[in-house]
């Protein structure tokens, strides 16, 4: 553990609270003796943080009313201890207390290399010695110079390069002894090591700038990736003060020399033979030595090789006018945008012929050289008409030999900012940059820059910028057209492949086809579920669509059944998530989950968002109001997010306890899992290792590929069912208004789904023309059938698992009433029987049983011996396992459709009422019932029979049978 004496605290307390702030971003405005800012721990408006430079002390005049030394500052800002901040003002501001003038006496520190005595260049000499033996021996550090392309032991011996792996203390004299404390004091000095005596260098690269032997300057690059150092870590170092040396000037006998912005970037010229090189230390790193030498040395060209980005681009442009006054001329080597020479050296095959091309082709910054015959001929027209065509999101435009390309143009217009990317292209000559044409320094530098670059007079390309401008702004202002809908079928499918997917929907048995498709898939023993899954996927296309939710114990294949469904359908209307948070759905764009399906893995995922899923299922539109800012006045806004439907939601659970709310808005399936499922599944999965399920896995895609082509030709057409009005449901629960309208839909599904089997009619209303097919008896009497299944266990008070556990109750308490001679009623039972009887978990064996208890099929005993419970089976299954939806018996009833002719008054009607002790209820006069258990006889084409009950229209003829 690292710990810091009182002198280390002391020292770090002096270091400038004005520079620490200054380099966190404050703006500091005098006033006085101190100096006040906005205070970065409040919101802050109006400058309340006092700094009093005398004292090196800080202090909040506003809601923070705190204040201290620089430790006390870091640690309110990073929020650390107050070790943890010594050590990072000593890491991160070290060097800045050296460069800076120090609090306590307000001295200079002297220049560091001019007056080292000979003590202190012989430290610097074997600190550098030692550092280049350690990359010798390390692979680390080999391994970083062979990823920067500068492997090269040539390079390595020639500037002596190193490698500090907090090693120094080994070559100095001991700790204790006066002459190692010397040592160590002096160290600190010069600035090889931080004031806590940790070497400033360690873990970087060391590339030190010597000249007639002695060292110059020190710079460190830190090897580490980005992800291993801290963010507050500096991955570039100098030694403290001001830079001193020319790196390489043995090495400048020519009359041109290439100035990088960097050491590494010189050294990648430097190895494939481009020796006249050095470099700034930094963009602003070209000092008054640099110009000394280059003068002394008789220097005519600097071919400037800063790094292509803004901060490159404007240094070389200053370093420009300071080189023009010593009659130096300035040359720009263009890098490919945001480049720089190690990366360009990296990235390139053949390094030495692509550098040789780039200073050849460099550009000179001399303003004299721009006015040659490019500039002549292009002043001659600057105003050319201006054509402007849009090609994909890029709009190109063309003014005489000029021609623009403007990418990244917002749809609507952003107040304050215009933010482009343009590029001028002049015959063979190109200029590209970002640039903010509201921002009169944007347009400046580009106008300079592009002039240089592309041979064009400065006027010229001004009056371009400013119409550009105006055709932009105009463009902005147009209202957007709505854009086509693009016709998916026809840009992913072939002639061959739409005429096999007519074929597959217009299949005489379409619906077993896919029940078929679905095991041919690796889907066994799920024949309802897959089909009402189906069918759910393809009511995306309805103005009300189904929502489903598939609910099982964890491993039981539910998300394995949700991807088989999901894959059936095309890609562009699946939208799939693993969780959503609770406002995500509002603002996704507006349009985009119109009539397709969002899918969430587990609900869980999605219970946060579970409220607007709720209104996105129920409405079919989302709405929200919310406070932005507005981008012209800057004022809080009340802004509007609107999101489209319908949706149909797929969801699965392994919850039994789901909210409610959601639940009655869906379609519960329940996966099978039976022991002889299993047996199926573990059959499936051992096939699939043979050759005929290699050959299957083939056929499957081809499958998918077949049932999504068909979905995408399915059109949104209206239904209507001729037989509506004589359709029946179970109106006892008021969770059935919501329920009656899944069965309807399930109906409307079903003939949409077979709409190339049917005749497509048209209705003219209120001048629209209107399509639609329509229901016939077929289609009502699968999603009777389909109803039963899903309805029937979605409206059971009890969750499918545990309805089933109930059923083990019962098969098993009987048997074991036969086996003790017993009643029912008299046989009592442990958990641990159940499980072993079952063989299900102990958990899910405690949640059913504990769901049963309090519904009351099941009573527990304390058993007050051993404190054991017991378990009394109060229910015998007297009312099936589920409930009855009395839907209309398709096959013992005679509809008819109101355009067709009824059955003949003659007909012999049909028998007594399939379950007529059942009492009529208060549904009496609904369904004809007579009140006093006398059973009702329809007269002709009125009767109608009922699942569990004979129901009929009103008529105004009946009679009475006794």
């Amino acid at each position: 553990m690292t710990y810091y004496d009182n002198r280390i605290v002391e020292q770090v307390k002096r270091f400038s609270l004005v520079e620490i702030l200054r380099r966190d971003g404050l703006t500091l405005k005098k006033q006085g003796k101190d100096y006040f800012a906005c205070c970065p721990f409040h919101d802050d408006k109006t400058p309340s943080l006092s700094v009093s430079p005398d004292k090196n002390l800080w202090h909040c005049l506003g809601a923070c009313q705190v204040g201290g030394s620089p430790i006390d500052y870091v640690m309110r800002r990073d929020g650390v201890s107050f070790k943890t901040a010594v050590g990072t003002l000593l890491e991160v501001h070290g060097q800045m207390a050296v460069e800076s003038q120090s609090v306590a006496d307000n001295s200079v520190l002297a220049e560091r290399v001019a007056r080292l005595d000979d003590t202190a260049q012989h430290w610097l000499t074997q600190a550098t010695d030692l550092y280049h033996q350690n990359l010798l021996n390390s692979s680390q550090a080999k391994a970083y110079l062979a990823l920067r392309g500068l492997d090269n032991p040539a390079l390595i011996e020639t500037f002596h390069l190193g490698y500090c792996q907090k090693n120094l203390g080994s070559i100095l004299p001991t700790r204790t002894s006066q002459a190692g404390k010397d040592t160590r004091e002096l160290l600190k000095n010069v600035g090889l090591t931080l004031p806590s005596g940790i070497e400033r260098f360690s873990g970087s690269l060391v590339i030190p700038v010597i000249h007639q032997g002695k060292v110059q300057e020190l710079y460190g690059r830190k090897i580490a990736a980005e992800g291993k150092l801290r963010q507050s870590t500096a991955k570039h170092l100098y030694l403290p003060g001001k830079h001193q040396g020319v790196w390489n000037q043995a090495g400048l006998t020519s009359n041109t020399v290439i100035l990088c912005e960097s050491l590494i970037d010189a050294m990648s010229f430097w190895v494939h033979g481009f020796t006249n090189v050095t470099c700034s230390y930094g963009v602003n790193g070209f000092s008054p030595f640099h110009l000394a030498v280059f003068t002394g040395l008789g220097i005519k060209r600097v071919l400037i090789a800063y790094d292509n980005d803004e901060a490159g681009n404007k240094a070389a442009l200053a370093l420009a006018d300071t080189l023009r006054a010593e009659a130096i001329e300035p040359w720009r080597v263009q890098w490919p945008p945001s480049q720089d020479a190690n990366a360009f050296m990296v990235a390139s095959s053949q390094p030495a012929r692509d550098f040789e091309t780039l200073l050849n082709q460099a550009i000179s910054l001399n303003p004299k050289e721009t006015t040659g015959s490019h500039a002549a001929a292009n002043d001659s027209a600057p105003s050319a008409a201006l054509t402007m065509e849009q090609q994909g999101d890029d709009w190109h435009i063309r003014l005489a030999n000029r021609h623009y390309r403007v990418r990244g143009l917002s749809k609507k217009a952003q107040g304050q900012q215009l933010r482009i990317n343009l590029m001028l292209r002049v015959d063979e000559a190109i200029y590209v940059d970002s640039v903010d044409l509201y921002h009169a320094k944007h347009r400046q530098r580009f106008v300079e820059l592009a002039c240089v670059e592309c041979g064009v007079g400065e006027a010229t390309v001004k009056q371009d910028m400013g119409r550009i401008l105006l055709a932009l702004e105009e463009r902005q202002s147009e209202p957007e057209q709505d854009e086509p809908e693009q016709d998916s079928q026809q840009a992913t499918m072939t002639e061959a492949e739409r005429h096999e997917a007519l074929a597959f929907l217009r299949g005489t048995s379409l619906l077993d086809e896919i029940v078929q498709d679905f095991t041919r898939c690796g889907v066994v023993g799920e024949q309802s579920n897959t089909l009402v899954g189906y069918l759910a996927c393809v009511s995306r296309k309805l103005d009300k669509p189904l929502a489903l939710v598939i609910q099982s114990s964890s491993a039981a294949g539910k998300s394995a059944l949700m991807d088989a469904i999901l894959q059936m359908c095309p890609d562009e209307d699946v939208t799939q998530f693993s969780a959503m948070t609770g406002q995500s759905l509002f603002y996704m764009q507006g349009t985009s989950l119109k009539h397709r399906i969002l899918a969430i893995s587990e609900e869980e995922g999605a219970s946060q968002a579970a409220y607007a899923l709720k209104l996105l299922q129920s409405q079919g539109v989302l709405t929200m109001a919310s406070t932005g800012k507005d981008p012209i006045s800057g004022q809080l806004v009340t802004q509007t997010y609107e999101v489209e439907g319908p949706t149909m939601l797929f969801l699965t659970t392994t919850a039994i306890d789901v909210d409610e709310e959601l639940m009655n808005r869906c379609l519960v399936l329940s996966v099978n899992e039976s022991r002889e499922q299993t047996q199926h599944i573990h059959a499936l999965q051992r096939q699939r290792r043979t050759l005929q399920g290699l050959l299957e896995r083939t056929d499957k895609k081809h499958i998918i590929s077949r049932h999504q082509h068909a979905q995408r030709l399915l059109r949104p057409l209206h239904v209507v069912n001729p037989y509506a009005e004589q359709l029946t449901f179970m109106d006892d629960k008021t969770r059935t208004r919501r329920d009656h309208e899944k069965y309807l839909t399930l109906i409307d599904t079903i003939a949409l789904l077979h709409q190339y089997q049917r005749e497509v009619k048209q209705v003219k209303h209120q001048g629209e023309v209107m399509e639609y097919v329509e229901v016939t008896l077929e289609d009502i009497r699968r999603a009777n059938q389909l109803a039963h299944d899903t309805l029937g266990r979605s409206l059971d008070e009890l969750p499918a698992q545990t309805r089933k556990l109930l059923n083990h109750c019962v098969d098993w308490v009987a048997c074991q009433a036969k086996v003790d001679s017993v009643k029912c009623d008299a046989v009592r039972f442990t958990r641990k029987q159940l499980r072993e009887a079952t063989g299900w978990s102990d958990t899910a064996l405690k949640v059913h049983l504990a769901r049963l208890a309090e519904m009351e099929y099941l009573l527990v005993h304390l058993n007050g011996h051993r404190q054991r419970f017991h378990y009394e089976l109060l229910y015998q299954g007297e009312t099936g396992s589920h409930t009855m939806l009395k839907l209309l018996d398709i096959d013992n009833s005679e509809l008819t459709s109101p355009d067709r002719s009824g059955p003949k008054d003659n007909q012999s009607g049909s028998g007594q009422a399939a379950v007529s002790h059942q009492s009529g209820g208060s549904q009496g006069d609904k369904n004809g019932l007579n009140l006093n258990g006398h059973g009702i006889w329809p007269v002709a084409d009125d009767k109608l029979h009922v699942q569990g009950i004979s129901m009929i229209k009103t008529t105004p003829t009946i009679k009475v049978l006794p």
